[in-house]
């Protein structure tokens, strides 16, 4: 009898490594959970609008007409009220709508106030705006719907500028324009800065970071699980980047059609703490599929110093002054910074107070 406990006790134990074998990945490396954060309908809505937008959208770009009237999309992303939408009116106002357009994606679950008219933002908000919630892929979604509305609308939007509620302008509309469309030089890593008899680039580049180098970047690249991303989107070509950039419009119609990248990066996260799906997506996509097309850097200032559960820091009203705007317009790769972000919406009067003698005196 003594014999028989000892065999089966001797058998448990031979099994112990095979059960944690078993159970181990489960315990140590618990798999991303199953349910999406995209609910089917919203999934179902976005493919129609995109394939409406990748059916009836041009990737050309046509500055070699004799009278290019190539426009700007400037695209908000908010969860909030448009507190500075007086600098953004001030900012457009004199200039003709033939040379831009607004679109805003306000989460319908979150109250936002619309801007009476005539703010250029009082028509802006699209109808196919879903909910949106930080550090997941319904910000990607929200940011395709806002491209394919704009590809939509009109087929002179030639920049696609995403921008967010905290964003403010560092330029006069003027600057803007003529450093994307005209200026030959403002793209210091323009390799082809050749223009028209007319003055407009032939060429043109998305303004938008494919960081290679961030420390955190296996992280960020296993936060779906060791072997999620693959074999669609292998390490080496993974990116990083801001969320806020100016891409062109061959680059916002060739997300709005991606379906393969999609399906990997709206998989939900099992480390919170290192996903931020907005800021893998696009880079990535960019970087594989057209990496000679962007210049690698971004037009928005950010200032990271001091950040907080990876948030940037927010300036507050006592810091804004012309040296603060000097200093966030410096940029090591092109003529200067075009925007800035996060102010604190109490920001608005002593922006408002240096607009035209600071911000929008070039």
């Amino acid at each position: 009898m003594l014999s028989n406990h000892f065999v089966i006790s001797f058998f448990l134990l031979l099994c112990l490594p095979i059960v944690f074998f078993l159970l181990a990945p489960h315990v140590l490396f618990p798999p991303p959970p199953r349910e999406s954060p995209i609910p089917i309908a919203d999934e179902i809505d976005d493919q129609i609008l995109f394939r409406r937008a990748s059916a009836g959208s041009s990737s050309h770009l046509s500055s070699l007409t004799p009278h290019p009237k190539l426009k700007i999309a400037f695209l908000f992303l908010t969860n909030s009220d448009l507190h500075f939408s007086p600098i953004w009116d001030r900012f457009f106002s004199g200039h003709p709508p033939s040379l831009y357009n607004v679109y805003v994606h306000a989460d319908p679950f979150a109250n936002v106030t619309k801007p009476d008219k005539p703010s250029v933002f009082a028509d802006a908000f699209i109808s196919s705006a879903k909910r949106t919630s930080r550090a997941s892929p319904t910000l990607i979604s929200a940011t395709r719907r806002l491209f394919a509305a704009a590809l939509i609308d009109d087929p002179a939007n030639a920049y696609f500028a995403v921008l967010s509620q905290h964003c403010v302008p560092l330029r006069s509309f003027g600057y803007v324009y003529r450093s994307l469309f005209e200026s030959p030089h403002f793209d210091k890593s323009n390799p082809d800065p050749t223009t028209t008899s007319n003055g407009v680039r032939i060429s043109y580049r998305s303004f938008i970071e494919l960081i290679s180098h961030d420390p955190r970047l296996w992280k960020r690249y296993t936060a779906r699980g060791r072997h999620a991303m693959l074999p669609e989107v292998p390490f080496e070509k993974f990116r990083v980047g801001s969320h806020f950039f100016v891409v062109t419009r061959r680059h916002a119609l060739l997300t709005v059609k991606d379906r393969v990248l999609w399906r990997k990066f709206k998989l939900p996260c099992y480390r919170s703490d290192e996903c931020y799906p907005e800021e893998h997506y696009f880079p990535t996509l960019m970087n594989m599929k057209d990496p000679e097309g962007c210049t690698g850097y971004t037009l928005t200032r950010v200032n990271w110093t001091g950040t907080v559960k990876g948030h940037p820091y927010s300036y507050r009203p006592e810091e804004v002054s012309s040296e603060l705007i000097h200093r966030l317009r410096l940029s090591n790769h092109s003529g200067s910074y075009l925007f800035a972000r996060k102010f604190m919406p109490a920001c608005l009067e002593p922006l408002l107070a240096i607009a035209d003698s600071v911000i929008f005196r070039d």
